[in-house]
């Protein structure tokens, strides 16, 4: 598993909690709620498509098809 992975969520992180907490100090707090959806969305699937490699490395390894 690469380091990488972590340091793109943790990023995504970050710089969505700055945006969030921008805009509801500007008074934009349903742009702030799909903000902080949609980051959670982009870390969802990579994480997914990480499980996805860790199922068909296993299937491949027991030969299970």
């Amino acid at each position: 598993m690469d380091i990488d992975v972590i340091f793109k969520i943790a990023g995504i992180g970050i710089l969505a909690t700055v945006v969030c907490s921008i805009l509801e100090q500007s008074g934009k707090k349903e742009i702030a709620t799909f903000v902080s959806l949609s980051s959670v969305i982009i870390c969802l699937v990579m994480v997914l498509s990480m499980i996805s490699d860790l199922f068909s490395t296993i299937r491949n390894l027991f030969s299970l098809y």
